[in-house]
């Protein structure tokens, strides 16, 4: 890739993130708004230029430095020269270090751990309303009957939707898991 097209493809980046960000593109009208109105000098507008130049690395977010290598490993076509020299530039352009990867890891396996449990507790929660007894008024509509006092209620149906729900999401939270180590 020559140089012209990285800068374009971050040009692109930078739009689509101002485009996302209606809330900083209004606080900088206001920003704006203020410096037209009142009487800066040029010792004064360096100093608010600098204060600017000096925020806005710092407002890049770790996981948009490290969400910017996923688009390597999709290019399946391409030769291992074009992917080093594609991953040489992208080191180039965007500071990752090891601290930011670990802050990084730690989020996405905090978030694989969070969805498991949850999960869980739905599956515990969908057996505990089938084997726990309800009430007469609780237990809705018979839909099949195996006894004249007993069968299959509405109820059940939906316990056993929320035990589907939470195996479905343990299954994916441990493919996850397994896929990204």
């Amino acid at each position: 890739m020559s140089k012209h097209e990285n800068i374009k493809k971050e040009v692109e980046q930078l739009q689509q993130a101002a485009g996302n960000n209606v809330a900083i593109d209004a606080k900088l009208d206001e920003l704006l708004a203020l410096l037209a109105q009142s009487d800066i000098d040029s010792e004064k507008a360096k100093q608010v230029k600098q204060r600017l130049n000096d925020a806005l690395p710092n407002a890049i977010s770790y996981r948009n430095n490290i969400d910017a290598f996923k688009h390597i490993t999709d290019n399946g076509t391409d030769d291992r020269a074009n992917m080093l020299d594609e991953f040489s530039v992208m080191l180039a352009s965007h500071e990752v270090d090891s601290k930011m990867a670990k802050k990084y890891l730690r989020g996405e396996r905090i978030a694989k751990t969070v969805l498991a449990i949850i999960g869980l507790v739905l599956i515990m929660l969908g057996f505990a309303m089938i084997i726990m007894p309800a009430p007469p008024y609780f237990e809705m509509f018979t839909i099949f009957y195996f006894n004249p006092n007993d069968g299959v209620t509405l109820m059940d149906v939906i316990s056993l939707l929320i035990i589907l729900s939470g195996v479905y999401l343990l299954v994916k939270s441990i493919y996850k898991k397994l896929s990204t180590d």
